[in-house]
């Protein structure tokens, strides 16, 4: 936890490929929402993009949560998979199919390099399922090396990215 008792801003990526990804996402939202020391500010609607890597798998069901949190960064991470687990994620193969996966893409302005954790996410420039549900939440959003999410969003190629549960 943070010494102080203000909150930071981060952003996280959800995603699920197995069994019911729809609920294992839906669920994901309502489960950040509960996290102590942290407030679900905000989440895109729910995008059905192709899997990274492998094909043989099944399409990913993708969202990103806007949490405002008093947790430091790696505590953050390991209440993110320690969701992951409760959900039965299982660590097979790089890019392979998973029950559940939270990635925290960005938090505060921070600049983080280390074995655990990196902050920015480094690939969630070159990902349309990232970038697009971000751009929903934060358009204004500027990282921290001065690119803005809605601009990088605007120029992805989508590659078949389709919203799948537009509510909110």
């Amino acid at each position: 936890m943070t010494d102080d008792a203000t909150f930071q801003r981060a952003y996280i990526g959800l995603g699920s490929n197995l069994e019911t990804p729809q609920r294992y996402v839906l669920t994901a939202l309502n489960e950040l929402a509960m996290l102590p020391l942290c407030r679900l500010n905000a989440h895109s609607r729910l995008y059905a993009s192709r899997p990274l890597g492998p094909q043989d798998q099944p399409d990913f069901i993708n969202a990103v949560a806007i949490l405002d949190t008093r947790f430091s960064p790696l505590a953050l991470l390991d209440q993110l998979q320690a969701l992951e687990q409760r959900h039965g994620r299982l660590r097979q193969r790089r890019w392979g199919p998973r029950t559940l996966d939270l990635d925290l893409l960005l938090y505060a302005d921070s600049h983080i390099n280390v074995p655990r954790l990196r902050i920015p996410h480094p690939e969630m420039t070159r990902r349309a399922f990232v970038l697009v549900p971000l751009a929903e939440v934060a358009p204004e959003l500027t990282l921290p090396d001065g690119q803005r999410i809605d601009a990088l969003a605007r120029d992805m190629q989508q590659d078949g990215l389709r919203v799948v549960l537009p509510e909110r």
